[in-house]
């Protein structure tokens, strides 16, 4: 499997940014790590061995980036107001420098020209921020797959809330959505898969009011509840990639 290891100063973070890309051709794929995490998770927790068939192959390249959960999310004690803005610096990054780096590579390795729909996937907060990004972005993001997160900014931020927050907590915005919002016919021509399990450490809540909602909005994205034998842990994500990759690709 060919790798690549990158680090570059990013103007949104005002501060440098690792990254690592797996694979030599194929469809874009952009790995958000699980909370905390950093960019070699994918590598270092074996997700490399389950995604390594459509790797190898050549049917997608996966970018690896960092988190600042640190700084935002998981930072409690923090000021809010400055954690949220923080959070929505990295997602300029993503949106302004990382989509920018992968539409350029994508292209050079595939022969191919414009700015090709970008895969997000993550799980456990990885997923929450996944989610966020797809719905949020969808001219840079044309499919995602989210394994076990959480989709309520509350989770980081509590009862706090200001419009930062809002517009990165899905279950608040996507229920206002308009029913003729231009997004909705935009994710209806793209593909997504939302999926948890009710066992150990799963917190199914937020994944039955995303149902629910994108169900009322007509929204036509698949999610999936797995059973109670299906834990928060990487055993079960290895599994779920497996079945659900197809689809997506």
């Amino acid at each position: 499997m060919e790798t690549q290891y990158y680090k570059f100063y990013s103007n949104s973070l005002g501060k440098d940014m690792e990254m690592k890309v797996y694979g030599h051709s194929g469809r874009p794929v952009l790995f958000i790590p699980c909370q905390d995490g950093r960019y070699f998770d994918f590598e270092n927790f074996k997700m490399t061995d389950t995604w390594a068939p459509w790797i190898e192959s050549g049917q997608v390249m996966v970018f690896s980036i960092d988190t600042i959960d640190l700084e935002t999310w998981s930072n409690k004690d923090g000021d809010p107001y400055w954690r949220i803005r923080r959070y929505e610096a990295w997602i300029s990054y993503i949106a302004n420098e990382v989509a920018p780096f992968i539409h350029h590579m994508t292209n050079e390795r595939n022969g191919w020209n414009g700015k090709p729909g970008i895969m997000v996937f993550g799980c456990s907060l990885g997923a929450t921020h996944a989610v966020n990004l797809y719905f949020r972005r969808p001219d840079i993001f044309d499919r995602v797959l989210a394994l076990s997160g959480i989709y309520t900014a509350e989770f980081g931020f509590g009862n706090y809330m200001d419009e930062v927050v809002y517009q990165n907590s899905p279950v608040h915005y996507l229920a206002n959505l308009a029913p003729d919002h231009p997004f909705i016919e935009q994710y209806n021509k793209k593909k997504g898969v939302i999926c948890v399990g009710q066992g150990a450490w799963e917190m199914p809540e937020t994944t039955r009011q995303m149902a629910s909602i994108l169900y009322d909005k007509g929204i036509n994205l698949w999610v999936d509840f797995w059973g109670s034998d299906v834990n928060h842990d990487w055993d079960w994500w290895y599994k779920q990639v497996v079945y659900f990759l197809p689809h997506l690709l």
